[in-house]
């Protein structure tokens, strides 16, 4: 079954008027998942299988960091989780994970994505929480929405 989400998470969700079946085609390769999936950051590199890895990078303070990791569950039209870790010198302890859930509802699909573990930063899990929920919006969630309903 899919990861337990922790309490200390970021979630953002939307309803897209698709089943599962078709929202899951988004994931279907590179190409597709970086459409949607790559706004806010650059996606370089994703391999869609379970132990594939995931190259991320993003502009901060005038300067590209890199992020990542492996996915570590992959169950086609229900959920996609990965580990998020930056490289050094900025890399944490133990990596976040990212989960991607797609669920049944109606005639459609609720599409959830959460940001957990930072309970895993011990004291500073609540100020790492905080900068993560002001930083996620729904634009990954809208433009597949878009994509999907067009």
């Amino acid at each position: 079954m899919g990861a337990q989400i922790s309490a200390f998470n970021v979630r953002r969700n939307i309803f897209i008027e698709a089943p599962p079946s078709r929202v899951w085609r988004e994931f279907g390769s590179f190409e597709a998942i970086a459409a949607w999936f790559g706004r806010g950051h650059t996606l370089h590199a994703l391999d869609l299988r379970l132990g594939g890895v995931g190259a991320f990078s993003v502009e901060i303070e005038g300067e590209r960091r890199a992020y990542g990791g492996k996915i570590i569950v992959l169950e086609p039209e229900r959920e996609l989780t990965m580990e998020w870790n930056w490289e050094k010198p900025w890399s944490w302890p133990k990596p976040t994970l990212v989960t991607i859930r797609l669920t049944q509802l109606y005639d459609g699909t609720l599409v959830e994505i959460f940001h957990h573990g930072f309970e895993r930063f011990g004291a500073q899990a609540a100020d790492e929480l905080e900068g993560y929920e002001q930083g996620w919006d729904l634009k990954h969630l809208l433009t597949l929405r878009a994509i999907v309903e067009r």
